[in-house]
């Protein structure tokens, strides 16, 4: 797996409420992992992988960063409400 090095401000972890630079990070894997999923750069198997948890969690943890699990447009809700009439 590559290693990305980003520059942050010295108190971010203060500011976004981590206790330690780790779980700064986690955070951060998080929710780049979550921005990837929400608009559909990247499925739910590979965000995973970066955030660093299993699939299943991922998903679940996803309104934490306000991103829905399942992101519709209205093409895609108006079929799969025809295929619900069937």
């Amino acid at each position: 797996m590559t290693t990305l090095e980003i520059p942050v401000p010295d108190n971010l972890d203060l500011l976004l409420g981590c206790d330690s630079p780790a779980s700064l990070a986690m955070e951060a894997r998080f929710l780049l992992a979550a921005k990837l999923y929400e608009s559909g750069r990247l499925s739910s198997g590979p965000c995973a992988e970066i955030a660093g948890c299993g699939k299943r969690e991922f998903l679940l943890r996803l309104h934490l960063a306000g991103v829905n699990v399942v992101n519709w447009d209205a093409e895609d809700l108006q079929a799969e409400q025809q295929t619900e009439l069937r």
